[in-house]
């Protein structure tokens, strides 16, 4: 606070986390429906573009006429990938239970419910309520984190945060493996039927009935921006367990999507293709 620093470079893309998660999981030939708001600006044709671009269904992304785009300011640290991020949600914070409602059909038909918490926390608890009551698997990435009442964690099926937005669900510290282990068991015990927490470099902590396990990260190459891996591990993820693939197998092949997007700058350009996917796990072994 308070300083001035000189800079080395400014870029501007599409980003949010759950158009990055739906441009993530399209370019693992997932078929996607995207449930949101875009504003009447330069930024939301941008997203439109992108959305007809990656092949992302649109019919339920309404013009908010009343609200600009959202912005996420993104500050990375060169020398190590790291970023620091604001975020405005804009249009997409404008987003309510109406705009659920009128994607009632689609949520129904649907392999799996995506949401994430850079939209209206009503919104979004509604989304799941409604996907829950249609028997449709719920995945939540509870980012930014946010305290969320405790009734709705019995209508989670896979909960992805990663150990800050785990501490704040569980109210406390969750840094060693062993705190991992512990608030992974709590949020099982509310309710939430397979908990991943996301660990960086070190990979995901998965927690599941009768299995519990570190899934390494997948080493891609030199890290340039880390900006966006939590959203390149979850489109991964679903999009492979929309696969059928068993839930270690989806939580690997998160983290080869992942370990693919950090090598690149950028959010949603940065997100890798099936074929660059298949080559690193097959370079992995």
């Amino acid at each position: 606070m308070g300083e001035t620093l000189h800079g080395t470079g400014f870029s501007m893309g599409p980003g949010g986390k759950g158009s990055n998660q739906a441009v993530a999981a399209a370019r693992q030939n997932a078929k996607v429906e995207l449930i949101t708001r875009v504003a009447q600006d330069t930024f939301g044709e941008m997203a439109r573009r992108v959305y007809e671009d990656e092949g992302i269904g649109a019919g339920h992304v309404s013009n908010d006429p009343d609200a600009p785009s959202g912005t996420a300011t993104i500050i990375v640290d060169d020398a190590r990938g790291e970023n620091a991020i604001v975020i405005v949600p804009g249009a997409c914070g404008n987003l309510n239970r109406s705009d659920v409602d009128a994607a009632s059909n689609t949520i129904a038909s649907s392999t799996l419910f995506v949401s994430q918490l850079e939209l209206s926390t009503d919104a979004c608890l509604y989304g799941i309520e409604l996907a829950y009551r249609h028997g449709v698997p719920v995945v939540l990435n509870p980012a930014p984190a946010v305290e969320l009442p405790r009734e709705v964690f019995s209508q989670i099926d896979y909960l992805t945060p990663n150990m800050s937005e785990a501490s704040l669900l569980v109210g406390r510290e969750v840094r060693t493996r062993e705190q991992v282990a512990s608030a992974a068991a709590t949020l099982r015990e509310w309710g939430v039927r397979h908990v991943l927490i996301t660990l960086g470099e070190e990979g995901v902590y998965v927690s599941s009935e009768n299995q519990e396990r570190v899934i390494p990260a997948v080493n891609a190459g030199h890290v340039l921006d880390t900006t966006g891996a939590g959203d390149a591990f979850n489109g991964g993820l679903v999009a492979a367990l929309a696969e059928g693939l068993p839930l270690m197998d989806a939580a690997h092949f998160g983290c080869a999507v992942a370990g693919l997007s950090v090598t690149k700058r950028g959010t949603a350009p940065s997100m890798p293709s099936r074929e660059e996917v298949e080559s690193l796990l097959e370079r992995a072994g």
